[in-house]
């Protein structure tokens, strides 16, 4: 009998290792290249310099969120190491330091990188090495497209979505309209123009009287406002980054031009576009918000409004508050923290993925009410909706409802 009862204890104690065991296997930390107990590299890469130099802003903010949250103790006690390249908004110089952050630097993903062009030069690469991109910084819809490119994934609400609610409001209130349009020569500007086009539907071939393209390497496009406006067009559609946005602006006040003006959400700053600009230039301009603006006094007593400034005046005061840039920046860095902290001890890249596809109703407090971030298998387009608003004084007055507009990749 002893012997029997002996037995069985040296079982129940054998089937207590091993389930221990197991439990510490479940538990292990799970590391690829550029995760450790100590620190999380994450690459990204900007125009800090070149045609596209004012969004440099977004990672110079990024840097100052991720130093703060050094500051705070880090990730799961793990600090962020953020290398953040220039390109100059050129695609081949964006292949290279992306090459540079996979195989040198060997970061964990790369997070945030900007621009339409530079990120489709790495999007088969980054996808072929089975490394994040993530939350990249364009509103392409083609980075939604999990089946093709599972190692993707965007983050603003995409171009498509947006024009295609302007093209809504215009069919709506100027059924009869002249339209003339202004884009980016490249995959920016032709994705912009594609929702617009789709968006008036059938109608469109007799609204748009112009579509004059400029070059990103051209130094001024006033010859392209005045090429437009010969049209005798009511309505002028202006799909340009920050620079030619502030350059549209004001050449359309120099020749006395007043239609009814939208400007894309990507150069409607109120720092970096409109007061170089002149803001007396600027009124009844048209654009669509996912983000709060500083400049608007609705905010001033809002809770996710008190908490930015107040980074911005401790971690980041040289930056510019007024910048749109700024917010996104702030905005953007505040879910990636997200989706790290999700991932626990496993920073494995699947993982990350895996993470940033499962965000439910997640608001960064920079969000517009009732814009929220959702995201699964998929769907990888995090921001989804967009109010429209109109410039009046000094600053964005939001209109309308809150609008969704999901267009895939």
């Amino acid at each position: 009998m002893p012997s029997l009862r002996s037995h069985a204890a040296a079982l129940s104690a054998a089937v207590l290792v091993s389930f221990a065991a197991s439990n510490g296997a479940l538990a292990q930390k799970k590391y690829d290249p550029g995760a450790s107990d100590t620190e999380i590299r994450i690459g990204n890469i900007m125009p800090y310099s070149g045609p596209a130099s004012a969004y440099g802003v977004i990672g110079r903010t990024e840097a100052a969120y991720f130093k703060m949250i050094n500051d705070k103790g880090g990730i799961n006690g793990r600090k962020i190491n953020f290398i953040s390249y220039d390109d100059a908004y050129s695609p081949p110089k964006t292949v290279e330091q992306a090459r540079k952050l996979v195989e040198s630097d060997e970061v964990l993903l790369i997070f945030n990188s900007l621009g339409t062009p530079p990120n489709s030069a790495i999007h088969k690469y980054m996808n072929s090495k089975k490394v994040p991109q993530l939350f990249v910084a364009t509103g392409a819809s083609k980075w939604n497209d999990p089946k093709n490119y599972p190692w993707t994934m965007g983050w603003q609400p995409n171009y498509q979505s947006e024009t295609q609610i302007y093209a809504k409001y215009i069919l709506k209130e100027m059924p009869n309209a002249k339209i003339a349009v202004l884009y980016q020569n490249d995959d920016y500007g032709k994705d912009y123009l594609k929702g617009f086009e789709d968006g008036l539907g059938a109608k469109g071939q007799s609204m748009i009287v112009m579509k004059e393209s400029y070059e990103v390497s051209e130094p001024t496009i006033d010859n392209h406002i005045v090429k437009l406006k010969s049209t005798g067009a009511d309505v002028f559609i202006n799909i340009t980054t920050p620079k030619f946005a502030a350059q549209a602006i004001k050449k359309l006040a120099e020749v006395g031009w007043k239609p009814t003006h939208f400007l894309n959400n990507v150069s409607a700053s109120v720092g970096s576009v409109i007061k170089p600009a002149g803001y007396e230039n600027a009124q009844g301009v048209i654009s669509a918000a996912y983000l709060k603006d500083v400049s608007d006094d609705q905010w001033k007593d809002d809770a996710g409004m008190k908490q930015f400034l107040a980074f911005m005046d401790k971690e980041f005061p040289e930056g510019n508050k007024l910048d749109g840039g700024t917010v996104v920046g702030y905005g953007v860095a505040q879910t990636l923290v997200e989706v790290l902290k999700a991932c626990g001890d496993n920073l494995t890249r699947e993982n990350v993925m895996k993470q940033a596809a499962s965000l439910k109703d997640y608001r960064t407090e920079v969000l517009l009410p009732g814009i929220k971030i959702n995201t699964s298998a998929t769907d990888f387009a995090p921001v989804s909706q967009l109010q429209l608003m109109r410039f009046k004084g000094e600053k964005w007055e939001l209109f309308g409802d809150v609008i969704s507009a999901d267009v895939g990749g």
